[in-house]
């Protein structure tokens, strides 16, 4: 998201970096290289020239829609973490905030944020974006993440206990404050709140129904909002996607979230380096439920976009039009990228594209598959497995 390549779970040999060493980090393709001989690091060298050069020709598709060949416009949205993120935001042409997490408010500061700081976060991004739309997701955390809330049992498998609208549900003032926030704000421009790992419909009830709570009390304060406020939900588990044809006659829009929707599908901890192997979004079963996902909400009339790293990575662009999404949201960086590749396939192709990798068995066959079609659309693109000997 910053444009800084890293690496996660590289593994003990970095204890053995001791300072002073040529190190070469690959985020593209997960790999970190110490002490690289000279023919590896002119290689990498040529490959970094070559992406500076395909980055400033990118900068002239800012100001042009992501509409592909046979005349279909995909909206590029942008994931934010911090408001400071807003000027690449807007420097990249982004068509508005499809994610805007709000974690950092809970993490920076000795004290939980008062409706204040809430407020002041969302108006200046919202205010930035002129009038674009922009989706902010309540807190997303665990309760081991926030002060003055993790004070029960230790929970043994966190990624199942407490936390994201549970979390929320649990902690009502905490999360009256900021729906206050987000309803004062809405007043700015195009706002919508997402609430994050929804996975039964009571729990989306509930929180509707202390959105309406809020509504009142801002009513008898005379404190100007928006009445039409979206609501949305992030899909990110399995139970969720089962029932959105019911959720789908309650919200607006929806959101798929791939990072956990991946994790939940596959009973895959993405921070467990023993089994990061079997984490992929190319997986078969993933690929069916972001189809199925599209395919409810387009029956529901509901909105449907995706966010998540997935959305980022241009092998996965050709396949996510062809499985019928026309909405992503994408790290700032990514955006050029994937606009040029938007621009540069027809949505019929990706369609077929997305037919063949449903029929495939597996997930390292869908990605060279993917892979392999990428470079047949865009022949100079930079390829992410170019860096590799």
């Amino acid at each position: 998201a910053q444009g800084i390549a890293a690496v996660v779970g590289a593994g003990e040999f970095l204890q053995d970096v001791t300072g002073g060493e040529t190190v070469i980090v690959d985020g593209d393709n997960g790999c970190v290289i110490l002490q690289p001989d000279a023919e590896t690091l002119a290689r990498y060298q040529s490959a970094v020239e070559s992406r500076k050069m395909q980055t400033a020709r990118l900068e002239s598709l800012r100001d042009l829609p992501a509409t592909t060949v046979d005349g279909v416009t995909i909206r590029l949205s942008a994931n934010l973490e911090f408001p400071h993120e807003i000027d690449a935001c807007r420097q990249r042409g982004a068509d508005g905030v499809g994610l805007y997490r709000t974690e950092f408010l809970y993490l920076v500061g000795a004290e939980e944020p008062d409706e204040e700081r809430h407020y002041q976060a969302y108006a200046q991004v919202v205010a930035a974006m002129d009038g674009k739309p922009v989706t902010i997701r309540t807190l997303d955390l665990g309760a081991d993440k926030i002060r003055g809330v993790g004070a029960g049992p230790e929970e043994k498998n966190p990624f199942l206990g407490l936390r994201s609208i549970r979390l929320s549900l649990r902690n009502v003032p905490l999360f009256r404050t900021q729906l206050r926030a987000i309803l004062r704000a809405s007043t700015l421009g195009d706002v919508r709140v997402m609430f994050p790992l929804v996975s039964t419909l009571g729990e989306l009830r509930q929180a509707k129904m202390l959105l309406a709570d809020v509504m009142d009390d801002l009513d008898e304060e005379g404190i100007a909002y928006n009445r039409n406020l979206p609501v949305g939900i992030m899909v990110e588990v399995p139970a969720a996607v089962v029932l959105l044809d019911r959720f789908a006659a309650e919200v607006d829009f929806f959101s798929i979230g791939t990072n956990d929707l991946i994790q939940y599908a596959l009973a895959v901890d993405r921070s467990n380096t023993l089994v990061a192997s079997l984490y992929n979004a190319a997986d078969p079963a993933v690929l069916r439920l972001i189809e199925m996902t599209v395919s409810a909400a387009r029956r529901g009339q509901a909105d449907v976009s995706l966010c998540g790293q997935m959305s980022g990575n241009p092998v996965y662009t050709m396949l996510l039009l062809g499985l019928g999404l026309r909405d992503l949201s994408v790290p700032p960086n990514s955006i050029p990228e994937i606009k040029r590749i938007c621009r540069s396939v027809a949505v019929e192709r990706c369609e077929e594209i997305a037919r063949r990798a449903l029929a495939m068995d597996g997930a390292v066959q869908i990605e060279a598959m993917l892979r392999d079609e990428l470079r047949k659309a865009s022949p100079d693109q930079t390829d992410h497995e170019s860096f590799h000997s």
